[in-house]
């Protein structure tokens, strides 16, 4: 397996780039994310350490492009098993079948809760949801605003504006590059669940 080094913010690969292998990640995070005809990232899905890269999977065994970007989150280091070894190896070892089996479960599952949401949430029970789920052990979330709208497939300025709200309850504060939940339990009851009866924040 070959290892490299990517900084944050890094493009590792392109929409309709060609794949020469499977990629795992060993340390860091990378973001798989499609962009619209407007412009706007909206992420697909993440690949934490110990996790591999199911489209690049696909591609691989069908001999397919790849479908989509896919940018380090943070300082990552990727390992790549070459394509005709990944594929022997496919073959030969049930563990290598059984990480391929489980990574693709996983990203379906986290598919299909992310469109759930998209379908079913407004936009600030999703930044809601995407605070509470990125905050560490001391409620912080090291993301820009923009890395939040390309996560939520929304604009900085619509973020910006909700989490003013967010820190307008106290619920919240923000700093440069990060914000630090204040108050889990009012941010995560702090959005109406029902547009029937009302919608939008709860004035609090």
């Amino acid at each position: 397996m070959r290892f490299s080094h990517h900084a944050a913010g890094t493009v590792l690969l392109h929409k309709g780039q060609n794949v020469s292998g499977a990629y795992f990640v060993s340390r860091g995070r990378l973001r798989v994310y499609a962009i619209g005809e407007n412009g706007v990232e909206a992420t697909l899905y993440v690949i934490d350490p110990g996790e591999t890269c199911v489209f690049a999977l696909n591609s691989l065994f069908n001999d397919l492009r790849y479908p989509a970007w896919v940018q380090a989150e943070a300082d990552t280091v990727v390992g790549c098993v070459p394509g005709p070894l990944f594929r022997r190896l496919f073959e030969r070892e049930p563990a290598i079948r059984d990480i391929a089996v489980r990574g693709l479960s996983t990203v379906v599952f986290r598919l299909m809760e992310e469109a759930e949401s998209a379908c079913t949430q407004r936009l600030e029970q999703r930044l809601a949801s995407l605070l509470l789920t990125r905050a560490n052990a001391a409620g912080a979330v090291r993301m820009t605003q923009q890395q939040m709208a390309q996560h939520l497939g929304t604009t900085r300025e619509v973020v910006a504006r909700l989490l003013r709200v967010f820190v307008r309850h106290g619920w919240i504060e923000t700093g440069r590059g990060r914000s630090v939940v204040r108050d889990a339990e009012a941010l995560a009851g702090g959005v109406d669940a029902d547009p029937r009866r009302g919608g939008g924040l709860r004035s609090g």
